[in-house]
């Protein structure tokens, strides 16, 4: 982790509930915003605690975590004086504040599909996709109809968007043969929806073969759902 200190922040509200400086990140399993910022800090070699948030015991609901990010979601990110509440944000700023494997290219254009990228994911995909919508369609419509809406909105967001936005674009990975931005949001959406709903990807080769690289790279992988403290069944 970078040397350099943020300033202090006078009165803070928050300084008595975070005594320390260590990067604290509060997370759950179950949240692909938590899984994306997992990978970005895995990608900067950062160091910080893991503090599960049980979504399913309403944890994020609780007066002390709302006192952190007054939402109720995850992720939430603390770094000294500093306290975020939106992945987006986090990313964003640990770019800004931690340079090492940077996650946007200099180049403005390519720079421009990792923001274009990785807002589709966030504003298009995975907002629809969230427990308590799910579960909505589910008490509403059925389990059988819920399926259907997950493929509706994932096929439209990776077809229509993904795919042609990235084709002339993707080397190795999504904007080239560098992990940037675009990745870190793009791989938990793929794995998500392959792995929790059997989403069928031979309708998207493109994001297909991403997918597979995706599995291989260490920072993605120590940041699988299965491998998080909090994932249930598991003891170390």
């Amino acid at each position: 982790m970078g040397n350099r200190k943020l300033p202090v922040v006078k009165n803070s509200p928050y300084k008595e509930i975070f005594p320390t400086s260590k990067l604290q990140l509060y997370s759950s399993y179950l949240s692909s915003p938590c899984f994306r910022v997992l990978i970005a800090l895995n990608l900067k070699g950062l160091d910080f605690e893991y503090k599960a948030i049980n979504l399913f015991e309403k944890e994020q609901n609780r007066p002390e975590y709302l006192k952190i990010n007054p939402l109720g979601y995850v992720p939430a990110l603390v770094d000294g004086d500093i306290v975020l509440g939106d992945s987006f944000a986090i990313i964003l700023y640990l770019e800004e504040r931690y340079r090492q494997h940077p996650l946007l290219s200099r180049d403005l254009a390519k720079k421009a599909i990792n923001y274009q990228v990785a807002n589709i994911v966030c504003s298009s995909i995975q907002p629809l996709l969230r427990i308590p919508i799910l579960r909505y369609v589910e008490e509403n419509a059925g389990g059988d109809e819920k399926i259907q809406w997950v493929y509706k909105h994932v096929a439209k967001g990776f077809a229509a968007a993904l795919e042609l936005l990235l084709k002339d674009h993707a080397g190795k990975y999504a904007t080239g043969d560098e992990i940037y931005m675009a990745d870190v949001f793009l791989a938990p959406q793929v794995i998500s929806v392959t792995d929790r709903f059997n989403f069928d990807m031979n309708e998207h080769p493109l994001l297909s073969r991403l997918n597979e690289t995706y599995k291989q790279v260490p920072a993605i992988q120590n940041a699988l759902p299965q491998n998080q403290p909090d994932f249930p069944g598991r003891t170390s």
